[in-house]
């Protein structure tokens, strides 16, 4: 195992920011962390990177500790921007380039290539301050990863990003995991998760409430999801259904929360014949669903 985080626990005076947090995470793996504010998850980006000691348990990086020593094989995204804003973006680069061993013609080299990738060339001599928003986003993702490093982790990393950026730095994350690196990411947007990882933990106060493959735990939730397009079709005809967990009426049609795929079945049976249907699918639970079952609050 790459990561392994073996029974941590994080306390601040009385208050427990994580509990009992038992996680291994292969090399080369995409793994997603979800939990509301304040669930733990940037505590434990911080007890991973090395920055907070745990109150018990252990992490271990390849079958050792993370210190200081070890933090050229380690990228962080945090969630707050740190960058200098006075400083010119080439600048900021080359100094945290440093910090990690690199040659300043080294910096420079991979500078050019991810602005060039990010289709911001111009940036090189701007000031971060003069960037919206956004552009600081990547410039702080640059950051992360100048070093190349084997594990990355990623705190909101699409945060303030429009559509098509968000698509160039899922693409960038991409082709890191196929390159071999090891990364760990939070984010709000669950289809960001859904569509990124594997494997996930969902954090509420400290404690891991769902851990595994994406697969599995939709598959163990139990409920599916239905959508149906129909004409002639109201609430009454399907709310009171056995096995009809939740009905929500859209603009199209329903959609509608169900026990499994056997009540899907009793009501196509019962809406055939009574107009015509345009769409009626049966779907796996979103991680939202999910979320929302086993956190009681929707992460949107």
């Amino acid at each position: 195992m790459a990561l392994e985080i073996n029974e941590v626990t994080k306390k601040f005076g009385t208050f427990t920011a994580v509990n009992h947090l038992s996680i291994q995470i292969p090399e080369k793996q995409m793994f997603g962390f979800l939990g509301a504010n304040g669930a733990g998850k940037t505590t434990t980006f911080r007890m991973i990177l090395g920055l907070l000691d745990p109150t018990a348990g252990s992490i271990k990086w390849n079958g050792s500790a993370i210190d200081y020593s070890r933090s050229g094989e380690i990228g962080y995204l945090p969630e707050e921007r740190g960058l200098y804003p006075k400083l010119k973006v080439n600048e900021q680069i080359v100094y945290l380039g440093r910090l990690r061993g690199m040659a300043k013609s080294d910096s420079m080299k991979q500078l050019d290539y991810w602005l060039d990738r990010f289709k911001v060339p111009e940036y090189a001599t701007k000031k971060v301050e003069e960037l919206s928003k956004g552009n600081q986003q990547k410039i702080q993702f640059i950051a992360s990863v100048i070093h190349n490093p084997k594990l990355l982790i990623l705190d909101e990393p699409f945060s303030g990003l429009d559509p098509v950026n968000v698509e160039m730095l899922k693409e960038a994350v991409h082709d890191l995991q196929d390159a071999g690196t090891t990364i760990v990411f939070s984010s709000h947007r669950m289809e960001h998760v859904e569509e990124l990882c594997e494997n996930l933990c969902i954090l509420h106060k400290g404690a891991p409430v769902v851990h595994g493959k994406l697969k599995d735990i939709k598959r163990s939730f139990g409920k599916k999801n239905v959508t149906i397009h129909a004409d002639g079709l109201n609430v009454a005809m399907v709310e009171n259904m056995p096995g009809v967990v939740k009905v929500r009426q859209t603009a199209e049609g329903f959609e509608l929360q169900v026990e499994n795929e056997e009540v899907s079945e009793r009501i196509l049976n019962a809406i055939v014949g009574k107009g015509f249907i345009r769409k009626f699918a049966l779907e796996e639970p979103s991680l939202n669903d999910i979320f929302i079952e086993k956190v009681g609050a929707s992460l949107e």
